[in-house]
C-alpha cells in the first residue's frame, strides 16, 4: 500500500498531463512512482527527462537497458 496516494491525470497541471500521455504512448500504464512525483511538477519533469535520456540515447538497446532494471531489482529483493 502507498503511504503517498498517486495521483490521477485529472488532479495534476497541464504538464504533468502531457507526460502521464507520453507515458501512456510509449507504455501504455503512467508508473506509481511518476505519479507521485507529479506532487512536485518541476520534480516529475526533471525526472521524466532523466529516464527519457538513459533509455533512449546510446547504444545499449532500451530492452536490454529495461532487462537489466528488472534483474537489479530482482537481486536487491525488491518487492514493487
Amino acid at each position: 500500500m502507498a503511504r503517498i496516494r498517486p495521483l490521477t491525470p485529472q488532479e495534476v497541471d497541464q504538464e504533468s498531463r502531457e507526460i502521464f500521455e507520453a507515458f501512456l504512448k510509449q507504455r501504455g500504464n503512467i508508473p506509481n512512482m511518476f505519479r507521485t512525483l507529479a506532487y512536485r511538477p518541476e520534480i516529475l519533469k526533471t525526472a521524466y527527462q532523466h529516464f527519457s535520456t538513459v533509455l533512449h540515447t546510446g547504444t545499449v538497446d532500451i530492452r536490454l537497458k529495461e532487462m537489466v532494471a528488472v534483474r537489479v531489482s530482482q537481486l536487491n529483493q525488491c518487492q514493487y
